[in-house]
C-alpha cells in the first residue's frame, strides 16, 4: 500500500523509507510542510507518517489543511515533541495517531496497519472476502483455508482490493494505491496482475467491470 512520508531529516526520513519498504509499502518522501500540504491533499494515500518541525511550514499547518479539504487519510504523527500539551494539539487538530521519535520500526508498521484497516471499516487484523483471507502482519493469503503464494505486487494488489472489498476501482485508482513516484508501469501491467490473481485465487476473485474497472466482491468468489 502507498504512503506518504514527511520527515526532513535525511538520515532518519531514508531508512524510514527503506525499513517501511521492507515491510511491504510503496513510500512517497517529501522534506517540507508545503509539500506535505500538496501531497496530502491529493488524497491518493492509504496513510502518512508525518513530522511536525519542517522547514517552509509546520507539519501541523499541512494536517489542518487537510482536513479542513475534508482529506480523510489516516495520519500519524511522528515527532520529538513529546509534551502532554503537544499530543493533545497533534490529536485535536485531525492526527489518528502520535509517536516520538526514536521509534520502533516494527511499532511504526504496525500501528500503519491498525490504521488503515480502521479506515476501511476492518475490525480483524486479517481481512475476509468471501472463501479469501489476507494476514497484512505475515504477508499470507489463503483460498478456501489453502494458502496461496503470490508475488509481492499480486499480494499488493489483493490488499488494496481487500480493503476496498465490493467496491469498483479503476486502472487508474489501483496505480495510485500500488506504485510511488518515479516507478515505471506498463499500460497493462494491472490487468496481468489481475490474470495472475485469477489463476492462483479463483477465476471469478476480481470481476471486470466493463468500461469502469475493477471489484472484488464480498461474497464467495466460487
Amino acid at each position: 500500500m502507498r504512503i506518504l512520508l514527511v520527515e526532513d531529516d535525511e538520515l532518519l526520513g531514508s531508512g524510514l523509507k527503506a525499513g517501511l519498504a521492507q515491510h511491504g509499502f510503496a513510500v512517497d518522501w517529501v522534506r517540507d510542510g508545503v509539500a506535505a500540504e500538496r501531497e496530502l491533499l491529493t488524497g491518493v494515500y492509504a496513510a502518512a507518517v508525518l513530522d511536525l518541525g519542517l522547514p517552509r511550514q509546520d507539519g501541523m499547518e499541512a494536517l489542518k489543511a487537510a482536513r479542513a479539504h475534508k482529506i480523510d487519510t489516516p495520519v500519524l504523527v511522528l515527532t520529538a515533541r513529546d509534551g502532554v500539551p503537544d499530543r493533545i494539539l497533534g490529536l485535536d487538530s485531525g492526527a489518528d495517531d502520535y509517536l516520538i521519535k526514536p521509534v520502533d520500526l516494527h511499532e511504526l508498521a504496525a500501528r500503519l496497519r491498525a490504521l488503515v484497516r480502521r479506515a476501511h471499516g476492518q475490525a480483524d487484523n486479517r481481512l475476509k472476502a468471501g472463501l479469501v483471507m489476507l494476514d497484512p502482519q505475515g504477508h499470507q493469503v489463503w483460498m478456501d483455508g489453502q494458502p496461496v503464494v503470490l508475488s509481492s505486487r499480486e499480494y499488493a494488489l489483493l490488499h488494496v482490493f481487500m480493503l476496498n472489498a465490493g467496491r469498483v476501482l479503476s486502472r487508474q485508482q489501483l496505480e495510485q494505491h500500488l506504485y510511488q513516484w518515479g516507478t515505471e508501469v506498463a499500460s497493462n501491467t494491472v490487468e496481468v496482475h489481475i490474470h495472475n490473481l485469477r489463476r492462483k485465487l479463483h477465476p471469478a476473485v476480481v470481476e471486470t467491470v466493463r468500461g469502469v474497472g475493477y471489484v472484488l466482491r464480498n461474497g464467495d468468489a466460487a
